[in-house]
């Protein structure tokens, strides 16, 4: 039985308000609309069985725990714990983001390009020290995962810290690498959840990243004014053969009925949202998805890319997973266990897969991403596309396939706030809270 953790950074702060430096200094406290951002957040998991919460000693992040765990009928055990503190910066705290851009110019170039090399100086007892606050963070939360895993197996856990050791708990447990520590976006009071299979070091699947639906923002708005190109990764609605858990691969299958209901339910929730431009997959259901979303918008023509249909099953397609196992003995278990090895009887194999949806996303993002304005944009595709397009973003292999979750009508938001030539930022992943479902993702489980 999995074990689902449950990721909330606190609220508002006085200092987040005022765009100061916290770390590990405790005197930033809730702001009011921090305290009633956590009552909401509290209300949206209290309908969750939660067995277990654990929270930074931060009282920023300590205070959101503790109203978080008053709006629970039957509230479960609250342990601070030192594991759970923010990144440690002595040298940075209390001073403005933009006086340490200046003061520091060389080592915050270093700590936003660079965050596994960056390094401060520190005075000790023994002397000068050399600190690295992010791998020490890193590191942190691997030790955190290693103690905590094996007391709360098939339980929920819910956990309330910081911006920093939040990413970092999300990092070290879907394999990311530090180097992509400014690559994925905690927003305040958001929800991320996680499904560890068994303790550390066997699989984890990401289910979301910054949900904050529940706080009435659709989808998080760009780290900064100046972005360059967003673009919203959106898997197409249900199939029937989704619902049949029926492998799909190239038969083009259309939606069904919720399906369809599906896509006008992404439609709606994007209805607000400015697009400059659609991209889909040439196959039935995510082109009727992509056209159901710009029914609001405009004249925009969709462009069809056919190197983003989905991974070609071959003799697979159209079979069931007890089929597939008596005509395939095995080659079943080793597409779940290790996916990168498995070559598709007459289809595809992964690699196959990654090579074509990684080479149009990269000239989807050069494209779009050179313009001068600001750019929106839909790319609608399938399961194993969208998939091997966010395990590439987030600097994972096609080993990883299976850490990553996407729910039909899900909606996946990267940025590119440096454009083409900076690091993209996983602002959102596999939201679905659009199509009635709360924080978790209830689509069909379905073969891909």
């Amino acid at each position: 039985m999995a074990t689902r953790v449950i990721i909330v950074r606190h609220g508002q702060s006085n200092y987040n308000a005022q765009k100061l430096i916290q770390g590990r200094n405790d005197e930033s406290i809730l702001t009011e609309k921090g305290r009633q951002d956590a009552q909401i957040v509290g209300n949206s998991l209290s309908v969750l069985p939660i067995d277990v919460m654990y929270c930074s000693p931060l009282q920023r992040a300590k205070t959101t725990a503790e109203i978080i765990h008053s709006c629970f009928t039957s509230p479960p055990n609250l342990y601070p714990t030192n594991q759970l503190m923010e990144v440690d910066l002595p040298l940075w705290e209390k001073q403005s983001k933009k006086d340490v851009s200046q003061k520091f110019a060389t080592d915050y170039r270093c700590w936003k390009e660079k965050p596994h090399e960056f390094k401060m100086v520190i005075s000790t007892n023994e002397g000068q020290k050399e600190h690295f606050p992010v791998l020490s963070l890193y590191q942190q939360a691997q030790e955190f995962w290693q103690e905590i895993l094996p007391k709360h197996q098939g339980q929920t856990i819910l956990i309330v810290a910081h911006n920093g050791i939040n990413r970092c708990l999300l990092m070290t447990a879907i394999g990311m690498n530090p180097d992509l520590y400014h690559s994925i976006q905690q927003s305040n009071c958001c929800i991320n959840i996680l499904n560890f299979t068994g303790n550390w070091g066997e699989p984890v699947q990401l289910e979301s990243l910054n949900q904050t639906s529940h706080l009435g923002i659709p989808i998080p708005p760009p780290r900064s004014d100046n972005n360059h190109l967003r673009l919203l990764l959106i898997r197409h609605g249900e199939t029937q053969w989704n619902k049949e858990s029926r492998f799909q691969g190239i038969r083009d299958i259309p939606l069904n009925e919720n399906g369809k209901k599906q896509g006008q339910k992404a439609a709606d929730f994007l209805q607000k949202v400015p697009l400059d431009f659609g991209i889909s997959s040439p196959m039935l259901r995510p082109k009727e998805t992509a056209e159901i979303i710009l029914q609001y918008h405009g004249d925009i023509k969709l462009d069809l890319q056919p190197q983003l249909q989905e991974i070609c099953h071959g003799l697979w397609e159209g079979k069931l997973e007890s089929e597939i196992e008596a005509e395939f003995p095995g080659l079943l278990t080793q597409w779940k266990e290790s996916p990168e090895t498995v070559q598709m009887p007459e289809g595809e194999n992964l690699q196959q897969v990654w090579d074509r949806a990684i080479a149009c996303w990269n000239q989807l993002v050069e494209k779009y991403g050179n313009s001068k304005d600001y750019q929106t944009g839909i790319v609608v595709a399938h399961d194993a596309i969208n998939k091997v397009i966010l395990c590439y973003l987030l600097g994972l292999k096609p080993a990883n396939f299976w850490n990553i979750k996407q729910g039909n009508g899900g909606v996946s938001v990267i940025d590119y706030p440096q454009g083409i030539e900076g690091k993209p930022v996983l602002q959102a992943i596999n939201l679905t809270s659009h199509l009635g479902s709360g924080v978790l993702d209830q689509t069909a489980a379905g073969a891909l």
